[in-house]
């Protein structure tokens, strides 16, 4: 079925052509079955709200495709970024497992479909299937871990051209290796990518710019040149 914003929706689990390895997509067909009969499945335009930090919880999102930022805000109004949500993923779950608000903010950086289930049928859910308890308790770790990483990287970084070696060489592990370095897409601005690494939009530009002198790295659009790997690490490594 054709929908607006470019997207397909896939709308039953169990034939499902997006389904992604990991997590939900991979329990059996007894789960999968329970799991259709509770989902709704819904396509969202780029910069779409899920929901708000500190909101009442009143459901997980599964991320079928597209991608989306998790943020959280001071009360100064700065911004930062916790991660990149990618298709396959959960969104939601510590809250709506814990019976707490949300903790961050969830928006759409694409064209996304999702799959929304309230949070009284997703408990049920959990009671019924042993393989869903634990895919969430997995989920539920990999989260803190990823954390833990944010944590590390903004923590022990020296400075922010560090911080920003370390985010380029993260992304080099799923970037495609070209006669001219590695080569990957980006589809975050400069404001993002700031909001990432607690910095400001200025101080990214700048320090671009200082990577591309120095044949590092190049960013053009929505493509990233990894020029010098080897230079990046030596950053990250002083």
């Amino acid at each position: 079925m054709s929908v607006p914003y470019g997207l397909q929706i896939a709308e039953n689990c169990l034939i499902c052509k997006l389904r992604h390895s990991g997590f939900f997509c991979d329990l059996p067909q007894p789960a999968l079955r329970d799991l259709e009969k509770i989902k709704y499945a819904s396509a969202f335009p780029q910069g779409a709200i899920l929901f708000v930090e500190g909101q009442p919880a009143r459901g997980i999102y599964i991320v079928c495709s597209g991608r989306v930022k998790l943020s959280t805000t001071s009360r100064e109004g700065k911004t930062l970024i916790l991660r990149i949500a990618e298709a396959g993923e959960v969104l939601g779950l510590h809250a709506t497992v814990s019976g707490r608000p949300y903790e961050l903010t969830a928006e759409t950086l694409q064209p996304c479909q999702l799959d929304f289930i309230k949070r009284d049928d997703f408990l049920r859910f959990l009671q019924n299937h042993a393989d869903a308890c634990l895919n969430a308790a997995q989920h539920l770790s990999q989260n803190c871990q990823d954390a833990y990483e944010t944590i590390r990287s903004l923590g022990l970084s020296h400075s922010v051209s560090e911080k920003l070696a370390r985010l380029l060489l993260e992304w080099a592990r799923d970037g495609e290796d070209t006669k001219d370095g590695i080569r990957i897409k980006v589809a975050l601005t400069h404001e993002e990518i700031a909001e990432l690494i607690g910095t400001s939009r200025e101080t990214v530009t700048r320090v671009l710019g200082e990577f591309r002198e120095k044949q590092l790295a190049h960013l053009r659009g929505s493509t990233l040149l990894i020029r010098n790997k080897a230079g990046l690490e030596r950053l990250v490594g002083s």
